[in-house]
């Protein structure tokens, strides 16, 4: 699948519990509900902290990106494509993930919610 002008994208049931996940939501949205062991940079912050991606991204590996509807994290997909790494838009975001069941955590490991 793909989003927009050619942007790779993910389906949530496509992923796997050892997908690498990140959260490009800003906090609030991050401490209500967020998929448990995502790594959370918020868009706001995004170019500051790109290399806490580069040292926690899986080598080789895909980075998966997801917000609450798709939209951020096709931003920030199609940067990370264009700085030649793997990455996808998880599409639907977070607002799908939940609706499928997937589990949601807030800020202190409790049952999330999305918003």
């Amino acid at each position: 699948m793909h989003f927009g002008s050619g942007i790779p994208t993910v389906a949530v049931d496509a992923l796997s519990p050892d997908d690498f996940l990140l959260d490009v939501r800003e906090s609030d949205e991050w401490q209500a509900g967020h998929a448990e062991g995502a790594l959370h940079i918020p868009m706001s912050d995004f170019v500051a902290r790109f290399g806490e991606l580069t040292e926690k991204a899986p080598e080789g590996g895909r980075i998966n990106v997801i917000c609450r509807s798709g939209g951020r994290s096709a931003q920030v997909t199609a940067y990370l494509v264009q700085q030649g790494l793997d990455a996808a838009n998880v599409d639907g975001g977070m607002q799908t993930w939940e609706a499928t069941g997937r589990p949601v955590v807030d800020g202190q490991g409790a049952p999330g919610t999305v918003i």
